[in-house]
């Protein structure tokens, strides 16, 4: 709020206290006179009228002052006004409250509001506490799917906030607007803010540094580390091979252990310890369930809460403290993603402070992992689910590697089918199926969007998973999984390039993007090379989906699998030996050796395996 709406405001109380005075003076108003009850209503209409002005365009980052304000203003009008103090405070706070919530309802439905124009449900104009809610029960994609599919392309969600899954103007937005509301209430007072809160220019500052951490160059530097974690995960499954697992923990271990590796030198271990031992993946889940985002005003006012401010200084000294042993215990030049984060080759103008690289290593962290393990899953499932699909996929593996080594194969991208598998895959269950939100703010003026024009002053939300099923752009059967539609020479699946956005668009979409495909198609190739996957007998395998809730990054319920036959045959073992052999050496910094060594990760022998079943016999 700035000095000079505060100096109206107190001007506007003095002139009422003036007048009050006044009337006081020369009408001798008494306690229980109609007049004196005029006079409050007066004064309380006009404290409506301007809380209506002002809050209307205004919405603050914070809770405390905006509360201050309408709390001492009744108190303020009945000291104007004089009369007792218990009943006429509540008959005044009663008579304020009650105007003030006509007033914004009756207006945020009239067609005096600026996104009247723009279809959506009752409550969502009225509060957008309404969609505090959807996220909280972590449904809110599915909601606004449905928003879609009732009102068309654009739905005002909120009173000043609006949904939009019309491609062009998709493209518009994400390629042209600010970072909403939503990413400045992510931000802790007393932390430095990582990429994904930063717009403009300060954006343009730190994604140059990230652009030269996600070069090709770049990216053939992490395969040796994406081997060798790929390779312990096969281990360790063969391990669990005559029991049932949960596919969902152990690709979250495998995710964090390799973005730990890359951010922060590694020492997570999780997959070799089979757990969550140390908290980790608790704590960050955690961390981006950030539901009250949604509301801007509320996290920045939960976070002067003593117990939940506590939590972010706590997760933001972890990431603090894991970047210090990096710097410590790995050798300087040694080029992982912090290397690149913390400007060790010396590009940089002005070299980033520590806090900010270990702010950048903790989104690595999170998001990377989250976003590989979500869709591996959801790849698993789908094929799994697909069975024709799953022999074309074995196919294609089993003609164009042979006995290659996978990983090459996969780096290479000589694999179209599991790339269509995998385009689907992300259309259908996108890792961030809501999707950030970009704003129109108050002091920039109405922009017009593909023939929209959309009011300063609003928040526009682009959910992906919306847009991945819009039949306009991906026809027919836009909810079925059909890996054809991403196929050259398909003649009976169409889909629209540029709806396509699961990595989101523009100079803020997902920088890691080219990695986490990389990664993917690695850790697929080597899976469906090793195993014949399965579900778990008993497990319910069409409830899966139900069971994935949106709080910004997906959750998922377990994904129970088999594994009853390593390869199957001799030649796939003697072959997978073979693939061992030559990539699977690594030195501790996750180097190849000169010398190639068959690599041990089981931490002893499998004691249901017999030498016979070991050697394929």
């Amino acid at each position: 709020m700035s000095r000079r709406s505060v100096q109206g405001l107190w001007r506007v109380l003095v002139e009422a206290r003036v007048t009050v005075t006044t009337l006081r003076r020369h009408g001798h108003v008494y306690v229980g006179d109609p007049e004196r009850k005029a006079v409050k209503c007066g004064g309380v209409g006009s404290g409506v009228m301007i809380n209506h002005w002002f809050f209307r365009k205004y919405e603050p980052l914070g809770a405390t002052f905006p509360f201050l304000i309408i709390v001492a203003q009744p108190p303020a009008v009945l000291v104007f006004g004089g009369g007792s103090l218990v009943s006429d405070l509540l008959y005044t706070y009663v008579v304020f409250l009650c105007s003030l919530g006509l007033s914004i309802v009756v207006y945020r439905l009239s067609p005096l509001h600026p996104l009247a124009q723009f279809p959506g449900p009752t409550i969502g104009k009225i509060t957008q506490l309404w969609t505090l809610w959807q996220t909280l029960q972590g449904y809110k994609y599915l909601y606004h799917k449905s928003l879609h599919d009732k009102y068309g392309p654009y739905v005002r969600i909120g009173p000043n906030e609006i949904s939009v899954i019309d491609a062009p103007a998709v493209q518009k937005i994400l390629g042209g607007l600010d970072k909403g509301r939503y990413y400045e209430s992510g931000r802790h007072k007393l932390t430095p803010p990582a990429i994904v809160c930063l717009s403009g220019e300060a954006h343009a500052d730190r994604r140059r540094v990230w652009n030269r951490a996600m070069t090709t160059a770049s990216l053939k530097e992490y395969e040796p580390l994406i081997v060798k974690r790929a390779l312990e995960l096969v281990s360790r499954l063969h391990g669990h091979q005559h029991a049932p697992i949960d596919f969902v923990a152990w690709i979250d271990f495998f995710a964090l252990d390799l973005m730990g590796d890359l951010a922060f030198g590694g020492k997570f271990e999780m997959m070799k310890d089979g757990q969550d031992s140390d908290g980790l993946g608790k704590r960050i889940r955690w961390f981006v369930k950030n539901v009250v985002g949604q509301v801007p005003w509320l996290i920045s006012t939960l976070q002067s809460i003593p117990g939940v401010d506590q939590v972010v200084r706590e997760f933001n000294s972890f990431g603090q403290n894991l970047a210090k042993k990096r710097i410590e215990n790995v050798a300087m030049g040694t080029k992982d993603l912090w290397y690149h984060l913390a400007d060790e080759a010396g590009l940089e103008n002005e070299k980033p402070s520590l806090e900010n690289s270990a702010a950048d290593g903790i989104v690595a962290l999170v998001a990377a992992s989250d976003t590989v393990a979500s869709t591996l899953c959801s790849f698993i499932w789908f094929i799994l689910s697909h069975p024709k699909c799953y022999g074309r996929l074995q196919e294609e593996l089993d003609r164009i590697i042979a006995d290659e080594d996978p990983f090459a194969a996969a780096a290479r991208q000589q694999l179209p089918y599991l790339s269509a598998c995998l385009n689907e895959t992300l259309r259908l269950h996108p890792p961030l199926p809501s999707n950030g939100t970009r704003q129109v703010y108050p002091t920039q003026p109405a922009q017009i969007i593909a023939g929209k024009s959309i009011p300063s002053g609003t928040t526009i939300s682009t959910p992906a998973y919306s847009l991945h099923r819009n039949p306009d752009y991906f026809f027919p059967s836009p909810d079925e999984f059909l890996p054809e539609r991403w196929e050259s020479d398909s003649q009976f699946t169409r889909h629209y390039v540029s709806a396509f956005l699961p990595f989101s668009s523009g100079p803020s979409n997902c920088v890691g993007q080219s990695f986490a495909k990389l990664e993917m198609r690695m850790v697929l190739c080597i899976l469906f090379k090793s195993f014949e996957l399965r579900f778990a007998e008993g497990f319910d395998a069409k409830a899966w989906p139900s069971g994935m809730q949106d709080f910004f990054v997906i959750t998922r319920g377990p994904l129970d699998l088999s594994l009853p036959e390593i390869l199957g045959t001799r030649k796939g073992i003697e072959a997978l030996a073979k693939f061992l052999q030559a990539s699977g050496a690594f030195t501790k910094s996750g180097r190849p050796r000169k010398k190639a060594e068959l690599p041990v990760f089981a931490d002893e022998p499998d004691p249901q395996m017999s030498d016979d079943e070991d050697d394929g016999g």
